[in-house]
């Protein structure tokens, strides 16, 4: 059984026109489709790698997936029951097992507590061990994260890098003992310098733990280090998902062929020709029909811009795409 499975995974957002656009006659109420019709699912011990630019509904399929949003549409399930059937002690035990670590470390660390009181306020509102038992486990858990308990317990969070900052929110996520554990590019707001540790951090953190992993980047270089397999989202929807090996050394989908393309080389001597993608990202807010990509798509033709954006078909053992003309651009 799949530790997560999510089936048809839709949120839209209502735009309410201001005073001033409805005293002028355009008071229509418009739509953010930010995500729409997403089907995935994750297994145990695995790490499923979430890539796209700014806005194609990364952070808030994170959000959906841990309840910090109601979706609009499809379902959600953990462990085969679906997340908005749990109520009272069932949504605790959920709580627990499905844990977020945030994106930016310097907002989502309350400035009022100590490190101790950050990592021990979960168990402490859920209830779960008593105070000694909660003690020796966030002691415990500082130390895996690689911060000497007796340095860091009392310290407050402006007393910190912001790679310390984010230790702390990945301890504050696993003391728990999660079973999924979604994090929401953690590593974006901390320098290149100290990025590799925290990378390797949540990797052996994975396997000593055994909990699964949503983990979402902008960066296919960080995914591919640390993912199993690899979903590309734009613009709300799945363009291809697949084993990192197959979606990096053969992307279908022309969006992901051209974030592969884009992946800095790291020898200055080669020459990596600029992807051919054109224009702006689309904008959410009542999309255009067909593809959603179809106006940056170097290979799009009449149909990609007229026809919805075509159900995800297997291109190979367990790799899937969604493109009008995947036969042809083969």
């Amino acid at each position: 059984m799949a530790v997560l499975e999510v089936r048809g995974l839709t949120k839209h957002f209502e735009v309410r026109p201001s005073l001033l656009s409805r005293m002028l006659g355009d008071g229509g109420v418009r739509v953010i489709k930010a995500v729409e019709d997403v089907s995935f699912s994750i297994g145990e011990g695995e790490i499923l790698g979430l890539a796209g630019e700014s806005g194609c509904g990364k952070s808030t399929t994170c959000l959906l997936i841990t309840r910090l949003l109601e979706p609009s549409a499809g379902e959600i399930l953990f462990k085969g029951t679906p997340i908005h059937t749990l109520e009272g002690g069932d949504l605790a035990r959920f709580r627990s097992k499905v844990q977020i670590i945030f994106q930016d470390p310097y907002e989502s660390l309350n400035p009022r507590f100590t490190v101790f009181d950050l990592i021990a306020e979960g168990p402490r509102a859920l209830g779960l061990w008593d105070a000694h038992e909660t003690e020796e486990r966030v002691l415990a858990m500082l130390a895996s994260v690689g911060l000497p308990p007796q340095d860091y317990r009392a310290r407050y969070p402006h007393e910190m890098s912001g790679g310390e900052r984010q230790r702390v929110g990945i301890a504050a996520a696993l003391v728990l003992e999660p079973e999924l554990v979604v994090a929401d590019e953690p590593l974006s707001m901390l320098d290149v310098s100290i990025r590799a540790g925290i990378l390797d951090l949540l990797r052996g953190l994975s396997e000593r733990l055994g909990f699964s992993c949503l983990y979402v980047s902008h960066d296919l270089s960080i995914l591919s280090n640390i993912a199993d397999r690899l979903m590309i989202m734009y613009l709300g929807m799945v363009a291809e998902i697949g084993s990192i090996e197959d979606v990096i050394s053969a992307p279908r989908h022309p969006y992901a062929n051209a974030l592969v393309e884009a992946v800095p080389a790291p020898d200055p001597r080669y020459k990596r020709p600029i992807p051919k993608i054109h224009g702006d990202i689309a904008r959410p807010v009542d999309p255009p029909p067909g593809c959603r990509f179809a106006s940056r798509c170097p290979h799009a033709i009449d149909v990609c811009r007229v026809d919805p954006l075509p159900a995800l078909v297997g291109v190979g053992d367990g790799h899937l795409a969604a493109c009008h003309r995947l036969g042809e651009l083969a």
